[in-house]
């Protein structure tokens, strides 16, 4: 009974399932509120029709709140993008979020999991530690930001099987 409160307090639980066409413009939202260079509905659009390509979104009640991209490749895949919306973080959606897509990604067929991050990003490298990455390769100067500044990006990998 009181976990059931909670969770309607809280807005409902976390749900992670497939995203769709309908999805798009909301998923171009969130992914232009948390990177420098947002990507836009056609090719949020383009992304959920294609067939090498795993996008989940993430609702919490019925808001979506966050989403996970990739790309597959015969047993490799690579996440392009993962988000939650900054009024929901901290409150483990991520990892969630996270967890379910590799499960996903794993059922397809994929055995091997690549990424990249921004080096100074804390809060995305404790994400991708805990879940098992481990850092392979540095791109020195591969994210650009509005400013000018150019940022290291560091290469993660995990494996499935």
């Amino acid at each position: 009974m009181m976990r059931w409160l909670l969770e309607w307090w809280r807005g409902g639980t976390a749900a992670v399932e497939p995203a769709s066409v309908r999805d798009a413009a909301r998923l171009a939202q969130l992914h232009g509120a948390s990177f420098a260079r947002g990507w836009g509905e056609g090719e949020f659009e383009s992304m959920v029709s294609e067939r090498n390509t795993l996008v989940h979104r993430l609702r919490q009640g019925r808001r979506t709140v966050g989403f996970a991209v990739s790309r597959i490749g015969a047993d490799e895949a690579e996440i392009l993008s993962i988000a939650v919306d900054e009024a929901y973080r901290g409150r483990g959606f991520s990892r969630t979020l996270l967890m379910t897509h590799l499960g996903h990604l794993a059922g397809r067929g994929v055995r091997t999991i690549f990424l990249e991050v921004e080096e100074n990003n804390q809060p995305a490298r404790r994400l991708y530690d805990g879940a098992g990455f481990v850092v392979v390769g540095r791109r020195e100067r591969y994210y650009k930001q509005p400013n000018g500044d150019q940022l290291n990006a560091l290469l993660m990998r995990r494996d499935l099987s």
